[in-house]
């Protein structure tokens, strides 16, 4: 089953707060068989269940090493960019 998710992502310690997030971006762009979109306000990734949640796990988990950060995320169980028509 395809997914999509949208995350955001809200360092919440220290002044730097871009660093952080286009390093967990970056990290993101590594991984092979997803594919990512970023904007202003989030980022939006796609690809299969089971490798999308599995790399969002271990992600995640690298960037709760910094202290106070926060995840949103919206998963939706289709391929949103299929239905928009991409």
């Amino acid at each position: 089953m395809n997914i999509s998710v949208e995350i955001s992502y809200y360092p919440l310690h220290g002044d730097d707060f871009i660093e952080p997030i286009k390093t967990f971006i970056d990290r993101l762009n590594m991984h092979p068989g997803i594919i990512v979109q970023t904007n202003g306000m989030s980022t939006q990734i796609f690809g299969e269940y089971d490798l999308v949640m599995r790399i969002l796990t271990d992600e995640i988990k690298v960037s709760f090493e910094n202290p106070y950060s926060v995840f949103v995320m919206k998963v939706v169980n289709a391929d949103l960019r299929v239905h928009a028509g991409k």
